[in-house]
């Protein structure tokens, strides 16, 4: 079992930024890749961003790419979003999940355990 607990969420003009956290507790962090994930209302939830186990391979969805980046750090068991020049389409419910592995596909499915997700609001 893994317990994920994202913050740093929080409402700011289009053009901000944010820093999104994920603390990770239950099992060793290292051992598995991480994602973050988003869901607007009414939509449903997106891939935004992966990492993989020692945090030097990543991988973005396109609507993101070049003003997000995904990091991590083993030794304090984190998983953290840089979110730049943010959109007011960028508005969701962001969460972060563990997977076993990197590779593979990037649904949702591919993810074991999740945070209870944190609120992001980008205001025009």
């Amino acid at each position: 079992q893994v317990q994920l607990v994202e913050s740093g969420g929080g409402l700011v003009q289009a053009g901000g930024s944010l820093r999104l956290s994920c603390a990770a507790s239950g099992r060793t962090f290292s051992n598995y890749a991480m994602g973050w994930f988003r869901q607007a209302p009414g939509k449903e939830r997106e891939f935004v961003a992966k990492i993989n186990r020692s945090g030097g391979s990543t991988y973005y969805a396109d609507s993101v790419n070049g003003r997000f980046t995904i990091s991590r750090d083993n030794a304090k068991n984190t998983v953290y979003l840089q979110m730049n020049s943010l959109k007011p389409e960028d508005t969701a419910v962001y969460y972060c999940a563990v997977r076993p592995t990197y590779y593979g596909s990037n649904g949702d499915y591919e993810y074991d355990y999740w945070g209870q997700g944190t609120q992001v609001t980008v205001s025009s």
